[in-house]
Parts: C-alpha cells; structure tokens; sequence
C-alpha cells in the first residue's frame, strides 16, 4: 500500500507543476504590456518568413537602384544626389508599410506651443507634418525601433528621402543594408572623437553644399533632416547604469527615465550647420505600458512586436522647436548645460506620460496675423505606421523590374538577329 501511495503522489505532483507553471505563463502573459502571444508556432515562422523575403527583397531591389545611379556622380552629382534621395524614399516605404503589414500601431501625437500649427489630422486619419526642410532632429533613444517611426514621420512630412542618421561605425559592414547606407550618406562613427571629427566635418560639410538638381530644396541646399541621439545608445540596463556613474561622478542627480546626453557631437553638429539651418526639433518618445524600472528593449523585441504580435499598444511622441540662434553654441560648458536643461523637462515629459498615460498637448490658438488663419494646436492627434496610397510600395520595384525586362528584351534582339543572320 506504502508503494501504491508513493505512486499515485507522483502523477499528482506533476499535474501540480505542470498548472503552476501555466499559471505563471498566463501571469506573464497578462504583465507584458503586448498582452499575449497572439501567433503560435507556425504563424510566427510564416510570419517571419514573408517579412523576411519583403524585407530582404525591398533591400536588395533600393540596392540594384543605387547602383544603376552610381554613374551620374561622375556626369552631374546633382543627379546622383537626387537619384539617391529617391532611393532613400523607397526605404522609408519599405519600414513604413513592414510595420503597417507585421506590426500595426496607435500612434499618438502631441508638441508644445513651438509647433503649433505644424501638426494636423488629415480627412482621412493620417498625420500631416508641416516641418521645415532643413533641420536638425534630436531624441530620447528608447528602443531600436525609434528610427522606424521617426522615418515615418518624416514620411508625413514628405522628407523621407532626405533624412540623415548617425550609425555606429559597425553597421555599415552588413551586408546590403550597409552599402545602401553609405550611398544614403549616412553618417557612421566609431564614438572616438580624434578620429571622427574629421569624418563628421567631411559629411556635414556636404549637407551644406548647394545643390541644383530635381531634388532640391527652396534654398539651393538639399533638403536635410539630421538624426541624433544624443545619449548614445538605447535605453537599457547597462546604459541605465553608465548613466549613473557618470552623474555620480560629476555630482549631478541622474535621470528617472531617460540617461544623460553626451554635448560633444551634437554641438559641432548644430556649430557646423548654424548658417543653414533654423531649427532644432526635439522628440520625445515613450511606449505604452513599459513599468518603472523596465526597459522597452527587453519588452518590444523584433520577434515580439513583429512575429508574435507583441506589439505596442501605442507610441508616443512629443514635440517641441528651438531656433537655433537662441541655442549658447559659442561656449561648450553653457551648451552642455542648456542641452542638460532640456533633457530634464524631457525626463519630466516622461514622468507625466507615466502618470497619465499621455504627454501633455497644446491646445491653445494663436491669434491671427497679417489676414493669414489663427494657428490652433493639434491636441492629441491619434493615427497609424502607413501609407497614404496602399499601392505606393511598388514604386521600389519598378527600377529593377524595368531592368529586368530590358535586359530580356536585348536576350530576345539578340536571339532574333543570330537567328536571322542564320547563326543558330
């Protein structure tokens, strides 16, 4: 009897683990701020799969583009500049309709009174940004998909082929990406500043050159969105934790949720481009339901947001605008000050999309001047990652589907004439 008791513990006890653990299963599942897995195994791969050879098939398509362009540099770099500007709108297509297809999102915008009138809701949902055409963007560097979102708003803003990133040094040897990467000019950096001054002042140099081709701007000068973050990297616990000791060892009180940004780079950005262009906007970026003391790059992983559908419930922006003529870029002591000022009131923007689940919005109305509109701020605006014309991603295709087809007409003329000249 002692025997038969033992064995009918067993079977009791593994039930017993086997409900704990899909207790603990579901738990996680209702903790994590995408909900559950909405895909099983098979979806995911399928999943994955397709986004992989549109992915893939959209990169290598803007690739063979770029390079059936690359000789207009030697016959008019006008054309060259243009021709790949294009090609950078085409990417800003493929990262806008891959979240809108894998990974839809709410999109909540909002800015302070510095943009009013720059953001509206058009008739038919989608965001409309009035930004200018030569500015210098800075944002809180969440998660590595914040660069996604941000081409898409300059695709609102139909500046998506004229925006510029600062990539770490390593990423221009992947494979494809990386040479489409350089033909976008972007510029990468080995965060060495002996060695990347001179580099920065080269590509910086070529953003303030004028410019005469069909891509250019109302100022002679290419139109030119540069892209910082000025803290580095993306938050995490390491970053978190680097941040700490630097504030510990300059004797200032670290951040809550966001790490201090580096002044370096940023100044002889804003030094080098101060006569040229107006304007530095500032985004701060926040995504739904990230709890303190957690980090969105552990939560919103590739695999969850885009195959497991374990997306953001929503992404968050705010917006705000500094001339940069009010900007202190004569002395580097009172820029890191007033750069660590406004990070700051960027980490109490965050603190109040905590508390409140929105950044706060303007919604007041300028009085009208000279006969033009009163501006009226846009409140909270709410939309989506897409398109405006469903079909729009075909325009990637066209230039190697022309090629394709060219080079099979010449096959075709050419078996023709062997055939005629009795050859074959």
């Amino acid at each position: 009897m002692a025997t038969s008791a033992l064995r009918q513990r067993h079977p009791t006890a593994s039930v017993q683990i086997e409900d704990r653990a899909t207790t603990d299963a579901k738990i996680a599942d209702q903790q994590h701020p995408g909900g559950r897995i909405k895909h099983g195994p098979w979806a995911q791969a399928l999943r994955m799969l397709f986004f992989t050879l549109y992915f893939n098939g959209s990169c290598m398509a803007i690739l063979i583009t770029q390079l059936l362009g690359a000789p207009l540099y030697f016959y008019n770099k006008d054309y060259y500049y243009a021709w790949m500007a294009v090609t950078k709108q085409h990417f800003g297509l493929v990262v806008t309709t891959m979240t809108y297809w894998w990974a839809p999102v709410k999109m909540r915008i909002s800015g302070d009174e510095s943009v009013r009138g720059q953001l509206r809701k058009t008739e038919d949902g989608t965001l409309e940004c009035d930004f200018p055409e030569r500015m210098v963007l800075i944002a809180n560097h969440e998660i590595y998909t914040d660069w996604i979102y941000l081409w898409w708003i300059s695709y609102t803003a139909k500046m998506h082929g004229h925006l510029y990133i600062i990539l770490k040094e390593s990423i221009k040897y992947i494979p494809v990406l990386g040479q489409g990467m350089l033909f976008y000019g972007f510029i990468f950096l080995s965060r060495k500043w002996s060695k990347d001054q001179e580099r920065f002042a080269y590509r910086l140099r070529k953003l303030n050159s004028v410019h005469h081709g069909p891509m250019s701007g109302s100022q002679e000068l290419d139109p030119m969105w540069l892209l910082i973050f000025p803290e580095g990297t993306n938050l995490s616990a390491n970053g978190r934790a680097s941040s700490k000791k630097w504030a510990d060892k300059n004797g200032i009180p670290d951040l809550r949720h966001c790490m201090l940004p580096r002044s370096t780079g940023l100044l002889f950005c804003l030094n080098e481009l101060r006569n040229t262009v107006e304007y530095t906007y500032d985004c701060t970026v926040a995504y739904e339901g990230v709890p303190r003391g957690q980090y969105g790059q552990d939560l919103f992983t590739l695999r969850g947001t885009y195959f497991q559908g374990r997306r953001p419930k929503s992404v968050n922006m705010h917006w705000r605008r500094y001339a940069i003529k009010d900007i202190p870029l004569d002395d580097a002591k009172e820029f890191e000050a007033w750069l660590l000022k406004r990070w700051r009131e960027k980490d109490d923007l965050l603190e109040h999309y905590v508390q409140n689940g929105r950044f706060p919005a303007d919604e007041g109305t300028s009085p009208a001047i000279n006969g033009a509109k009163p501006l009226k701020g846009a409140g909270h605006i709410e939309t989506e990652v897409r398109t405006q014309n469903p079909f729009e991603f075909l325009q990637i295709f066209v230039p190697t589907a022309t090629l394709v087809l060219l080079i099979n007409l010449l096959f075709k003329f050419i078996d023709v004439v062997l055939r005629t000249l009795r050859i074959r």
